[in-house]
């Protein structure tokens, strides 16, 4: 039989883009194989300025920059393909996290797995894989995986609380799922930390028994206050989590809770009214108590002093 007619070389290279396109722009040396380029041919097209090189398997159909989802993939490929998983913030960002920013990109092998160095890539081993990948499209884990191994792997508990909450305030996930997920994925890293933020973000309000705030006076020196103290103002009765009789300070300690709906704005109402009382007010929300304990505690120390000098 007659061989089939070649594909013009153009013609090729407009296969190959488009064929990149599901992939950020960039396409492994296997696939451009399966579309007529041989080593030579991209050599060609790399040499004439038309593509890139990128690694050992990877190529860019393009001289600019290369995006952050055809970075993803690149490390995934040069990593290990078929092995490696795009994890942590690298994958919150392509479930849709916003906001918050990383250079790097972090893939997860399995414990054991022998893996290059890659340029801009941050290599994980784990232990455990069962159910963590995502459906379809790029090799990455779930949402919660993703979320709990970004907490572990943070640079601090302040970067590890920021990406908990945000990706329950911006609905990839909830703090449900999150607690959850908790009891499977075995990470290393400051796991009583992340288990009482989970708390704070899953159940708001209902974890300020747990926060235990007395026990914080007492490490810092503060006065033991009195707790859900009941007043009444103009808009009726009110509870106040913490308040000083003597010294007239109350601090309202804010869970998840206050950020849905129009609980901020009846915050707001119930602050102004205690404050027209001739109370001072402190807000503290639960994760920065969490991240900034000593800072908070002199707020309230200072608090206590100036109404007492008052």
């Amino acid at each position: 039989m007659p061989e089939p007619p070649r594909v013009p070389r153009r013609q090729r290279r407009r296969d190959a883009v488009a064929a990149s396109a599901e992939f950020g722009g960039v396409l492994t040396l296997h696939r451009l194989g399966e579309l007529g380029f041989d080593h030579a041919a991209i050599a060609r097209e790399v040499d004439n300025d038309r593509w890139q090189r990128l690694g050992t398997h990877t190529v860019a159909l393009h001289t600019g920059p290369v995006s952050h989802e055809a970075r993803r993939w690149r490390a995934v490929w040069e990593v290990a393909e078929g092995v490696a998983l795009v994890d942590g913030v690298s994958a919150l960002f392509s479930a849709g996290l916003e906001k918050y920013t990383e250079d790097a990109v972090h893939v997860s092998v399995p414990r054991g797995a022998q893996c290059p160095r890659v340029d801009g890539v941050r290599v994980h081993r784990v232990t455990r894989r069962t159910g963590e990948s995502s459906s379809g499209g790029l090799p990455r884990t779930r949402v919660e995986v993703a979320a709990l191994r970004a907490a572990a792997w943070a640079r601090s508990d302040r970067q590890a609380a920021l990406i908990l909450c945000m990706v329950v305030q911006q609905r990839l996930t909830t703090g449900e799922r999150l607690l959850s997920a908790f009891a499977t994925v075995r990470n290393r890293g400051r796991r009583p930390f992340v288990r009482q933020v989970l708390r704070d973000v899953a159940d708001g309000a209902q974890s300020l028994g747990e926060l235990d705030f007395t026990e914080m006076c007492r490490r810092h020196g503060v006065p033991e206050p009195e707790r859900q103290v009941l007043r009444r103002t103009a808009l009726g009765r009110v509870y106040l989590d913490v308040r000083w009789a003597g010294s007239r300070l109350v601090v309202e300690i804010d869970g998840s809770g206050h950020r849905v709906g129009l609980a901020l704005t009846d915050d707001n109402l119930r602050q102004n009214e205690v404050s027209l009382g001739d109370d001072t007010v402190l807000r503290i929300d639960l994760i920065g108590l969490r991240v900034h304990e000593a800072a908070f505690m002199s707020q309230v120390l200072r608090g206590l002093a100036r109404r007492a000098a008052a």
